[in-house]
């Protein structure tokens, strides 16, 4: 997953706060880190992306969100 997939994930899934969500969310899978400062601190995109649907309980169509288009139904 590229890290502009994980934004255009996000922003299908968090509609108007998933950018918000990006900063304020802290996960500890992630050791403690905001999904946004793992992409800076270069964590893989892919693994930032599990570890939102972890935590706030995503169907599991939304772990491969990047790979259906934006007009079909996850």
């Amino acid at each position: 997953m590229r890290e502009s997939e994980f934004w255009a994930n996000l922003d299908r899934a968090f509609p108007r706060r998933g950018r918000s969500l990006a900063q304020d969310l802290v996960l500890g899978e992630l050791g403690g880190l905001s999904p946004a400062e793992a992409l800076g601190s270069g964590m893989p995109a892919r693994r930032v992306w599990e570890a939102v649907c972890s935590a706030m309980d995503l169907p599991e169509s939304y772990r491969f969100l990047h790979r259906v288009r934006p007009d079909r139904d996850v």
